[in-house]
């Protein structure tokens, strides 16, 4: 039944992996605090995805520690349903205090006293603090330059979620992070003919030597890195864990039947033209996974490990012709271009906030997810203190540097001078739900 007012001492808002995460570690501080949620725990896992994917991580990386992914093994990748479970099941371990189905329409400061009000779909919540827990996969973001055409539907990666989904014909895909990638491969897979548009990128073994590459980056301490690299503050990661988990190659795409082109620049008409940087773009790439693997070699040594050699793994397949004679233009009519997918990322929408807290991109102003307004917080962004922050073990770890911030506040909030602590203790109204 919805209620006038509810006032609590914490509201986390987002029932993802970053709330659930939240809501662990404040009730293993005994922080009287609610989780809203407008649709179902991970509903992004569920409806927001491709119905085909996979973990980028195999089960036992990408978990929260207190839970295995039941009945799949851990090297797996889980599905998509598997991991929205998953995150029900961790929810449920501790009685997690959830309400699904609340949407938040506006997030305000509170006048005269601390704390926000929140307005719901659900009546009122006064909160001493709030954690946006709403994750940087809100708003798909489509290039300015994307044409308006009548005979080519043109779709975000957010929309897709199977070849039979799509019109007859062949499929430019714009973006070759995890999503362009995987989709592509998909598409070809399944007897489209596919135009693969590469940017800049990195691109990590799958698997080097009997380990993951999340292994890899956690052991040379890349997961833990707390400073972007320059120049990297934008490149997407080209890994998969479709069909059992594989390195992304590039080359190997292209003699399979996908034509790879380059960044694409912008469109005339039905033509559309690329930058003449496709062989630049998969050199670095390449350059991004031989240094792993040079620094994978460098550890076994440096450790004494007994991990069996791998040198296949160095081996290059000859460039393709697409690669030696790039496409700098195409024109969609004549190749039969029926479906553009644009897998170009997201960004974030805090446009319920109300709260002087966001910088003129649209993004927060904070400092390990304390913001620079007293009392709110974010979990779950990129590069909240690491680079792990956006996986799903960062976020669990974020949510606890967050939840210690809390609770030293409410130590300071609950302190009384002498003469209060003669008198009867004050009580707050924002310790609990009421």
């Amino acid at each position: 039944m919805p209620v006038e007012t509810l006032r609590i001492d914490t509201l986390v808002i987002g029932a993802g992996q970053a709330g659930v995460a939240m809501s662990e570690h404040l009730s293993r501080q005994g922080v009287p605090h609610l989780v809203v949620e407008r649709n179902r725990i991970a509903e992004a896992w569920r409806t927001a995805r491709w119905d085909s994917l996979v973990a980028n991580g195999p089960a036992w990386h990408d978990r929260f520690p207190g839970l295995e992914f039941a009945g799949l093994d851990p090297d797996a990748f889980a599905s998509k349903d598997q991991v929205a479970e998953y995150f029900e099941a961790y929810a449920r371990k501790f009685n997690a205090p959830i309400r699904t189905g609340v949407e938040v329409r506006k997030v305000e400061r509170t006048v005269g006293r601390p704390g926000f009000t929140v307005d719901t779909s659900d009546g009122l919540i006064e909160a001493t603090n709030v954690v946006v827990a709403t994750g940087p996969f809100q708003r798909p973001v489509i290039p300015p330059i994307a044409p308006e055409m009548a005979t080519v539907t043109q779709i975000h990666s957010a929309q897709y979620r199977n070849p039979a989904q799509l019109a007859e014909g062949a499929v430019l895909v714009v973006g070759a992070g995890s999503s362009g990638v995987q989709i592509a491969d998909e598409l070809q897979r399944a007897g489209r003919q596919v135009y693969l548009s590469v940017g800049a990128h990195d691109r990590p073994p799958r698997a080097y030597r009997n380990r993951d590459f999340c292994w890899w980056l956690g052991v040379l301490g890349e997961w833990d890195a707390e400073a972007v690299k320059p120049g990297k503050e934008h490149v997407t990661i080209a890994v998969s864990g479709a069909r059992g988990g594989h390195t992304v190659d590039f080359r190997r795409l292209a003699h399979e039947g996908i034509t790879l082109v380059g960044l694409t620049r912008a469109f005339n008409g039905s033509v559309v033209s690329f930058e003449s940087n496709l062989a630049e773009n998969i050199a670095r790439g390449d350059e991004n996974y031989l240094a792993l693997l040079d620094a994978a070699d460098a550890y076994i040594e440096r450790n004494g490990l007994d991990l069996p050699p791998e040198p296949e793994a160095r081996r290059l397949l000859p460039d393709p012709a697409c690669m030696t004679h790039p496409i700098q233009e195409l024109d969609l009519a004549e190749s039969g271009v029926t479906t553009i997918i644009w897998a170009t990322g997201y960004s974030v929408d805090y446009s319920w906030l109300n709260v002087d807290v966001l910088k003129a991109d649209g993004k927060p102003r904070h400092q390990r997810g304390v913001s620079s307004e007293p009392g709110l917080y974010f979990v779950g962004l990129p590069w909240l203190s690491r680079r792990g922050s956006a996986f799903i073990w960062g976020v669990w770890h974020d949510a606890r540097h967050i939840t210690d911030h809390i609770v030293k506040q409410r130590t300071y909030f609950d302190y009384r001078d002498a003469s209060q602590r003669d008198s009867q203790p004050l009580k707050t109204s924002l310790t609990g739900v009421r």
